[in-house]
């Protein structure tokens, strides 16, 4: 069973209060993976929002039958499965247990519906979630112009 304290480490619910987190702790349940499980596949219905508690959860994408390369490493503290967060969207990636985990868990349904009855909380989310998208998206800017400086056509014009 998930409590306040473990609500209260993730990044998502940062600047929330424990009113709020009060409100979201019956929408939430705690499961465990195991290493090698896939706590949802790629083109699945996105209608769960994961948190991450302990472990640690890859996500990959498939770029061939015989290849999948992992985008993101997901740490305790944060979450995945964002697409439960916008209505009949599928998830856009695997996320994969890299070792034992334990993942929170927020129907989408649910937690949109709290959202909209509590804007001021909404706010905050939404907040935190644009500033993990901003983060990630740093990330594999980075990546890519260091994959392309790397590039046999445009070392040459290096």
């Amino acid at each position: 069973m998930a409590s306040i304290e473990d609500l209260k480490k993730i990044f998502l619910f940062k600047k929330l209060s424990d009113k709020n987190l009060e409100q979201i702790l019956p929408l939430t349940k705690l499961r465990q993976f195991e290493e090698e499980e896939a706590v949802f596949k790629e083109g699945d219905k996105g209608d769960i929002l994961y948190m991450l508690k302990r472990g640690k959860v890859l996500l990959e994408v498939d770029i061939s039958e015989m290849i999948s390369i992992s985008i993101a490493s997901v740490k305790p503290g944060f979450s995945f499965g964002w697409s439960a967060l916008i209505p009949d969207s599928p998830y856009t990636s695997h996320a994969i247990c890299a070792e034992p985990s334990e993942v929170l868990s927020i129907l989408g349904t649910e937690f949109l519906d709290l959202l909209r009855r509590d804007n001021t909380m909404g706010y905050y989310i939404m907040e935190g979630l644009v500033r993990i998208i901003q983060n990630r998206l740093e990330r594999r800017t980075a990546q890519f112009v260091m994959l392309m400086s790397k590039h046999p056509d445009i070392q040459k014009l290096l």
